[in-house]
């Protein structure tokens, strides 16, 4: 999938702390050392980190973060051009789409937008739900509204976990934890925690529904317009990159998961959901005119989108 090359990108819009090492000082990872760091790289969850309370009127803080070398990269970031040529431009600019989508659909449904903050990092960042490094993958810490990317993780998605890094498939985790940023707007992204594991759990149903929102968004990413340009932000989609995106999703299912590691798949402890659900809602979204054929919450067959 790729960008209008006269599309206009403020490089501003993302804290870009790489190489920084930057965030807030005096918190901690919750839950438990190395093996939780490996799922969490795994699945993109948006409890990924423990630690205060989920207040979406708050605002994010990364911003407030020290200047670093990544945003001397970044600057360079000011047209469709570099975003389809580096994968952090292209995180700027997907993010820009995002915003411009959601600002557009979320009133629709009673909700008043706020963006959420973005920042990408290396190493390790502090947070508002304790620290994130490079092992944790891409998260979304509902205490301070900011979904935080090392960019180097598309590389061992590919390498480790057998996803795909092609250009949505990068597009599609930047767009799964926006929908983490969504649900918290809306007041649904707690139902992951009061439910938190088996196959139909309300963990389940918030991960199946952020990717059901990421298929939205990838569905109307062609006609969303950047306001600077008046150009979309995107080209339509191909169907090899459809297939990228829908192989980032089965990767990172349970089933999958499970089955790579111990060679058993259990339902029971599931928190995000197997490859065919995810394929299946990611593509519900893609096909749906709006966000209310995403509720998952409400949904008799999870492996039927819609049911």
């Amino acid at each position: 999938m790729s960008f209008n090359d006269d599309v206009q990108i403020n490089p501003g819009r993302v804290s870009d702390q790489r190489g920084g090492g930057g965030g807030r000082g005096g918190l901690v990872l919750g839950g438990g050392g190395g093996i939780l760091a490996l799922i969490l790289a795994l699945v993109f969850g948006p409890g990924v980190l423990e630690g205060g309370s989920e207040d979406p009127t708050s605002p994010g803080t990364s911003s407030q973060v020290q200047a670093s070398q990544g945003a001397a990269e970044s600057a360079q970031c000011t047209t469709g051009t570099s975003a389809n040529s580096d994968d952090g431009c292209r995180l700027i600019a997907t993010v820009e789409s995002l915003d411009e989508f959601w600002k557009a659909e979320l009133p629709q449904n009673g909700v008043r937008f706020r963006q959420p903050e973005v920042q990408m990092y290396s190493g390790r960042t502090n947070t508002g739900c304790g620290q994130g490094t490079s092992a944790t993958g891409p998260f979304y810490c509902p205490t301070d509204q900011t979904a935080y990317v090392d960019t180097t993780f598309y590389k061992e998605f590919t390498s480790q976990f057998g996803g795909s890094s092609g250009p949505l498939a990068q597009m599609y985790i930047v767009a799964h934890e926006y929908g983490h940023h969504i649900q918290n707007l809306m007041g649904d992204l707690k139902q992951s925690q009061f439910d938190p594991q088996g196959a139909t759990s309300g963990a389940v149903r918030t991960e199946l529904q952020a990717d059901c929102y990421a298929g939205l968004w990838a569905g109307h990413a062609a006609t969303t317009k950047d306001p600077e340009s008046g150009k979309s932000f995107l080209k339509p989609i191909t169907e090899a990159q459809i297939g990228d995106a829908l192989a980032a999703a089965e990767s990172v299912g349970d089933d999958h998961i499970q089955s790579t590691a111990s060679g058993r798949v259990n339902p029971d402890a599931w928190t995000h959901g197997s490859s065919a659900q995810r394929k299946a809602w990611f593509m519900q979204g893609y096909n749906a005119q709006s966000m209310r054929s995403c509720d998952t919450f409400s949904a008799r067959d999870l492996n039927n989108p819609g049911s």
